[in-house]
């Protein structure tokens, strides 16, 4: 036994201070050591993955890894979310809601309210920050997303990055999605590249269950009986659904039978094995999804194909997520695990009524088509697509409920959640039906493991926790339901819940063909009239003990009870921060925002940085702007990437090969325009410039920024053009920019495969959006360029 006398941090010294070291006696601050035999706490967040797609809530998708935890422990199977990514993320860690956290919606539609603004505040820790002085190692890989895009540079500020939150390591991506073939990595605080390619068999669910077991060995053979929190974050089922050939095949044929069969085949599934009370019924087939019969074989052809992608996709990361709990069995610590299963959100429709190649096709409004779908149905899940699947597999993926992700049906908020602790939950593979909501998952984990809620967190007074902990329930099946009222707003689309009851008043409309009835549009403003009218006339009501699945509006029977929900949301609308209700999109993801730099028009860029993320990259859409890159090239030549910015599925790259110099430009994968220089690059110094002239005005209804032309210019001289019809209207890709190589997926993959960094002397590139420094060129002069091309 050890003789070292300890003290607490505010505890008078208890030992002995002479004169000289033989007259006294030594005591120590006491180290952060947890309770003997507390528990690993293990949180694993699936994203965009709904309530009837798990094999273990009656879903066709096969997880044994998360099934095993299933029959080890509970499934709660009345638990809930706030139908989007970061909102769910911070109530997930914090305890807290969403508006509460500033987190209205994603970071990039902040807007300047406190409820929206996106900066978590201090006041409201997370639950690493309230384990690390309990003696726990604190960890995260995967997905992030809880810092305003402005942060995410390589000039910080790093306080609102996992490390500033109490997370000791962290090894992911920071933004909403990433690609899982050419991932854009952070590691603790600083980008760093990929392990490894494609072609070698890299992919980022494999990398993320390496990662996490090298951060919880590292810490086990140092310290075996200090227990870790892992919050792991996979990308899975966000788009993109990537996944090899071998996988998806697992599924070859399985949902031949389509989105209509496959909700009849889980619904039936769920009552047999309890997940829904007897009695529920099937929601109405949805409007916005064409009947599975009513399709051409094409485009079953097709849709089939995309779900056996994303099916695989889940069952991939299933799998590598099971190498971390077999080396968790290796080293004897899975039963004496906590692990807590949720995904963020219901699933999502961002893929469209026909599905995408592309989801950046979605955020820039551009059509999708079932030809170009058809015609690349090889290339699902690889890297050269970016892809998602159609919303009736969405509308499948969230049996038995209506709607999806970004909506406050319970389509949209209601989510599988396995719990299981086997030394201390003594139940296997029961059945939970308490309500519950995520803000619980953080006051649920504290309660079990006998840490009362910190008042302060370095300094910081604490906000009281706004969740309740249903951890009563674990070993007691009839418990009683301890969180009874609820409120829910994303993009105007609002409920609650009280005590049985739901209340939903659905913006733009119940679905989005009864919405454009009334001319209202996914993403339609809200203003003083329209909500009166929303308010008079459109709030929903469901008595979810007689009909679980939202099926039959009541409101007309029961108007004192909707009168009553709705009081209940607005008083729970002010106490959470709430107003003012914005239904917006578009405008909230172009609104202007206070940035780390100050405004600026002209941006310097030198090789061998980090690459800067899209968010932080020169938003070079709609109008005027240049390019210039001061090189020497030597006798011997040289060739490679000036600038790239994107990736495989939109952007654009500048540079050298075969002694000309090149532009590309990306429209979303789909279309390449192409600058070649007439003339080579000359060897000695040499300025190297492209300009981007609009010719016209965009379209934005259909996808299309504006029309221009593409010049390249070698010392100040025209060297070629080209005429594009149309741009890239809001954003290329998740994928930022690099200067000197081609980071990530490669924007001109016909022109090179790997990052084809420059071998020349690069000095420095410049982008300027004033367009004002462009280059006076004669008509003659431009034909003559653009007829060489």
């Amino acid at each position: 036994m050890s003789d070292v006398v300890t003290y607490s941090d505010g505890q008078p010294f208890p030992g002995v201070i002479g004169r000289t070291a033989d007259e006294s006696s030594p005591a120590w601050p006491t180290p952060p050591r947890a309770p003997e035999g507390a528990p690993n706490v293990l949180m694993f967040v699936l994203d965009d993955v709904g309530f009837g797609q798990l094999s273990s809530f009656g879903g066709l998708v096969e997880t044994p890894v998360l099934d095993r935890f299933a029959d080890n422990g509970l499934r709660y199977t009345n638990m809930h979310t706030t139908a989007l990514c970061s909102p769910s993320r911070g109530a997930i860690l914090t305890g807290r809601n969403h508006h509460s956290l500033g987190l209205a919606t994603i970071a990039e539609t902040s807007t300047g309210y406190p409820g929206y603004n996106a900066i978590l505040p201090f006041d409201k820790g997370m639950l690493s920050e309230m384990l690390l002085p309990h003696g726990y190692n604190t960890f995260l890989v995967g997905k992030w997303h809880l810092s305003p895009p402005e942060h995410e540079t390589p000039a910080g500020p790093y306080e609102r990055w996992p490390l500033g939150r109490g997370f000791e390591r962290f090894y992911g991506f920071l933004g909403g999605d990433t690609n899982q073939w050419y991932p854009e990595l952070v590691y603790d605080n600083h980008s760093i590249e990929q392990p490894a390619q494609p072609e070698d068999g890299y992919h980022l669910s494999a990398d993320l269950a390496d990662r996490a077991i090298e951060f919880i060995q590292d810490a086990h053979v140092n310290a075996p009986d200090k227990p870790f929190y892992l919050h792991y974050c996979t990308g899975a089922g966000h788009a993109p659904h990537h996944v090899s050939k071998e996988w998806a095949d697992k599924y070859k044929g399985k949902f031949d039978g389509g989105w209509d069969e496959y909700r009849r085949v889980v619904h039936e599934r769920q009552l047999a094995m309890g997940i829904l009370p007897a009695g529920t019924e099937l929601s109405a087939h949805d409007p916005d999804v064409p009947e599975w019969e009513t399709l051409s074989e094409d485009a079953r052809k097709v849709f089939a194909r995309m779900m056996e992608v994303y099916a695989g996709f889940l069952s991939y990361t299933d799998h590598e997520f099971g190498r971390v709990v077999s080396f968790l069995e290796e080293i004897g610590e899975l039963d004496n695990t906590l692990f807590l299963l949720i995904s963020d959100n219901g699933a999502s429709s961002e893929g469209g009524p026909v599905g995408s190649l592309n989801e950046m096709m979605f955020f820039n409004n551009v059509p999708e088509s079932m030809e170009e779908n058809l015609r690349r149905i090889d290339e699902l899940g690889g890297p050269n697509v970016f892809n998602h699947y159609a919303w009736g597999w969405t509308n499948a993926g969230n049996t038995p409920f209506r709607r999806w992700k970004r909506e406050t049906y319970r389509g949209g908020t209601t989510d599988p959640c396995i719990i299981s602790w086997p030394d201390k939950i003594t139940a296997r593979g029961e059945i939970r039906t308490q309500y519950g909501h995520i803000i619980d998952l953080v006051p649920t984990v504290l309660d079990a493991l006998g840490i009362t809620p910190p008042a302060t967190i370095r300094g910081v007074t604490q906000a009281p926790i706004e969740g309740v902990s249903f951890a009563h329930t674990f070993n007691e099946a009839e418990a009683p339901t301890l969180h009874h009222t609820q409120y829910y707003e994303m993009f105007g689309h609002r409920s609650i819940y009280h005590d049985g009851w739901r209340a939903v008043c659905p913006w733009p409309g119940p679905t989005f063909t009864e919405a454009a009835q009334k001319g209202r549009h996914y993403g339609s403003p809200i203003d003083a009239k329209v909500l009166a009218d929303i308010e008079a006339n459109s709030w929903e009501l469901y008595d979810l003990t007689t009909d679980y699945s939202e099926t039959r509006n009541v409101a007309a029977d029961h108007r004192d009870k909707v009168v009553e929900m709705i009081g209940r949301w607005w008083a729970e609308a002010g106490k959470y921060n709430v107003m003012p209700i914005d239904g917006s999109m578009l405008q909230r993801i172009n609104v202007e925002r206070p940035t780390i730099a100050k405004p600026r028009d002209r941006f310097v860029y030198y090789p061998g940085g980090s690459p800067v993320p899209f968010s932080a990259a020169p938003k070079a859409y709609n109008r005027a702007f240049s390019i210039s890159a001061d090189v020497q090239i030597t006798e011997a030549g040289a060739e490679g990437v000036l600038v790239a910015h994107g990736g495989r599925v939109g952007g654009y790259s500048l540079f050298v090969k075969d002694n000309r110099l090149h532009f590309v430009y990306n429209f979303l994968g789909r279309d390449f325009f192409t600058i070649s220089s007439d003339t080579e690059v000359p060897v000695g110094e040499a300025s190297l410039r492209y300009e981007f002239e609009p010719t016209g005005k965009p379209d934005f209804t259909v996808g299309k920024g504006v029309p221009a032309i593409g010049q390249l210019y070698i010392n100040d001289k025209l060297v070629g053009a080209v005429d594009m019809p149309h741009t890239v209207p809001n954003i290329f890709s998740s994928e930022g920019l690099t200067c000197g190589h081609d980071g990530g997926s490669r924007v001109a993959p016909d022109f090179y495969h790997d990052d084809f960094a420059f071998t020349g002397t690069l000095k420095r590139v410049t982008i300027d959006l004033s367009g004002e420094d462009l280059i006076p060129d004669s008509e003659t002069d431009l034909k003559v360029a653009m007829a060489r091309q």
